[in-house]
């Protein structure tokens, strides 16, 4: 350990979650981008390819406990690399599914997309626990921000990407070049990824500036103390708490802002405002980023506010706030026939998403000492429902109307009631702390 001079290595493992996040949202969005040729080789009709789309995130949202236990049982590094390895695998046996019985292939490719939302489960709750480890708290804002932007940066990168190669090749090959790159990364995240006191190149000043300011430096280190933390007492504890419930309500609301984006939004383009598919691609990438700048600008300003203010409620609320306000104005879409003020409008939307989108700042903020991993998975468990709920509630609203207008009022309703949730029932935010007679028989 190097203690000649402080070093930086936190904004080195910051890069390393940004990486990492990047490829798990490329592989996700990888089916839906070849999904017209896969369909077409594999006689696939639309209902067969929207169990397909749903496979990942059903196993993805029933892993969160399971993967934030395993997170606080056997620590961040190994976990999350083994999740890197095993999603590459997932991803390069998908690109050989073309090559079995067609009769077969359907059945193959849906359990290896359930298979793949299983083994990225631990994804988010480990980058939320490696930046309360890694981070003092006046820094977490910016952290959680850059690598919270991964979901807009790889819709910029891996759709072009993976839209041409499926042009120029076959859908294939995009799954073996994602699964071979996300590979070559889980050799990067092993070589460069500890814990913080385990670091070879750390010095002791940035370990001293990270738990100063509130890190969790030996949270994953030798000598910590490591237990299982998914028992139902432990859930059942963690959704007893008022500002805890109030944070898991904020983040289904804003991860369904997200989900319109990525299902319904091209089709609205395309559908509600006629226009061509070459230009519905062109465009569908704009809000993204902007999403990728208002998610970055959102942890910024966050920051800047907690040094200002020392207050944590101040600093996370009001980035949160007035990016879901900024989110409303996309129900000004029904009141315009202008393509220019649509996509205007719903950049600002998706930039307002992407400030206010600081849930996992709050939660390595507010989270247990002890149980970090499992308070990021219920959190991601809840967030991510809305996954599953959005694109269905949205097609219900689309099929019973004929039009997308209740449907812009529906995700400006879930905008509006983050708001309600962060500043009604949250209450202040702060660090959760249990009491022995709490946590008694929680852990086994």
């Amino acid at each position: 350990m190097s203690t000649s001079r402080q070093t930086r290595i936190r904004y080195l493992i910051v890069l390393m979650l940004f990486l990492a996040s990047s490829f798990s949202y490329g592989d996700r969005v990888v089916l839906s981008i070849v999904g017209v040729a896969l369909s077409k080789d594999l006689h696939l009709n639309a209902l067969k390819l929207g169990y397909l789309l749903s496979a990942f995130s059903w196993a993805y949202v029933i892993m969160q406990l399971p993967a934030g236990s395993l997170l606080d049982r056997y620590g961040s590094k190994r976990v999350y690399g083994y999740s890197i390895v095993g999603w590459s695998i997932c991803a390069i046996a998908a690109g050989f599914v073309g090559y079995l019985p067609v009769a077969m292939a359907f059945g193959a490719l849906f359990f290896l997309r359930l298979l793949s939302g299983a083994v990225q489960s631990p994804i988010f709750p480990g980058n939320g626990r490696i930046v309360a480890a890694w981070f003092p708290a006046s820094e977490r804002g910016r952290a959680s921000a850059i690598f919270n932007s991964s979901q807009y940066f790889a819709l910029v990168f891996f759709g072009p990407l993976m839209g041409w190669l499926v042009t120029r090749r076959n859908w294939e090959a995009c799954f073996w070049l994602g699964g071979v790159m996300s590979l070559l990364l889980s050799v990067l995240w092993f070589r460069a990824v500890y814990s913080v006191k385990e670091h070879p190149r750390i010095s002791q000043e940035e370990i001293e500036h990270i738990e100063v300011g509130g890190g969790l430096a030996s949270m994953d280190s030798g000598t910590a103390k490591r237990t299982s933390t998914l028992t139902w007492s432990g859930v059942k504890l963690l959704l007893s708490n008022r500002m805890l419930v109030g944070i898991y309500i904020g983040q289904y609301c804003i991860t369904a802002l997200t989900w319109f984006f990525l299902t319904w939004f091209p089709i609205y383009l395309s559908q509600a405002r006629h226009m061509s598919m070459q230009k519905v691609g062109f465009l569908a990438a704009l809000p993204a980023m902007c999403g990728v700048v208002g998610g970055i600008l959102g942890g910024v300003v966050s920051d800047i506010l907690l040094r200002k203010t020392k207050s944590p409620s101040i600093a996370r609320k009001t980035p949160i706030v007035a990016g879901m306000l900024c989110s409303l104005t996309m129900i000004g879409c029904n009141y315009t026939n202008s393509s220019i003020v649509v996509v205007t409008l719903m950049a600002l939307a998706f930039f307002g998403k992407g400030f206010g989108a600081l849930g996992w700042t709050v939660i390595s903020d507010v989270s247990p000492k002890n149980m970090i991993g499992l308070n990021g998975g219920l959190f991601n468990l809840i967030g991510n429902t809305a996954g599953i709920t959005t694109p269905i509630i949205i097609g219900y609203i689309r099929q019973k109307t004929g039009s997308f207008e209740m449907a812009l009022v529906y995700v400006g309703f879930m905008a509006l009631t983050a708001i309600v949730s962060y500043l009604l029932i949250v209450g202040e935010i702060r660090r959760v702390e249990f009491t022995p007679e709490q946590l008694q028989g929680r852990a086994v």
